[in-house]
């Protein structure tokens, strides 16, 4: 049982308030993201948006463990339609956005060099009305962990570039503030500014 593993629970009240609410739940690759998806399955039916492993065997034992605590799995790459059925179902779609997105992305500020940014929640946020519910999970040094819940952030806005954009940077900002108060949490080993912004791009 997740309650076993875990010790505190911050802003407990904001998962609560949006239980049958489509809702968008999205961190980085911060703490442990699966306990994380497994306890928030406790308010709320939640699918998490993942890429499918390339061995099969492996894909399919992972599949199988999350479907057992409650999370469901949509894979990347075509899952769009699935999303917006999720989250008419009133489901909440969880993912982490702080992978390089190549030029699909949105290059915003992160560790003050441009990186291209996932602008998938943001743009579904948006396009909706699903509101953001930014989250991360520590490790304690008894081995418990310690949940933190932002309180949402209302998708009031048309989904136009300039809007989209904004919110990519919001929470991108987010991000950094907690990978810098503990960066040992984040576990990102791949070429996070791997992507050069165009030529002529800068922060603002």
């Amino acid at each position: 049982p997740t309650d076993r593993i875990f010790e505190r629970i911050d802003g407990e009240e904001h998962a609560k308030a949006l239980v049958g609410r489509g809702t968008i739940m999205f961190s980085g690759h911060y703490g442990n993201l699966e306990l994380f998806a497994a306890h928030i399955a406790k308010y709320n039916a939640v699918d998490l948006l993942v890429k499918p492993q390339s061995n099969p065997l492996v894909n399919d034992l992972i599949v199988n463990l999350r479907r057992r605590c409650g999370v469901g799995v949509i894979p990347t790459g075509g899952g769009v339609k699935q999303i917006f059925k999720s989250l008419r179902a009133g489901r909440w779609i969880a993912m982490a956005a702080d992978q390089d997105a190549r030029r699909h992305g949105v290059f915003v500020p992160f560790f003050g060099r441009l990186a291209s940014t996932p602008e998938g929640p943001a743009r579904i946020s948006l396009q909706t009305g699903a509101p953001l519910l930014f989250g991360h999970v520590r490790r304690r040094p008894d081995g418990r962990h310690d949940v933190f819940l932002d309180p949402p952030r209302e998708a009031t806005l048309p989904p136009t570039e300039e809007n989209v954009k904004a919110l990519v940077a919001w929470y991108t900002s987010r991000l950094e503030e907690i990978v810098r108060e503990q960066p040992e949490h984040w576990f990102w080993l791949h070429r996070r500014w791997k992507t050069a912004p165009p030529a002529g791009a800068t922060e603002e």
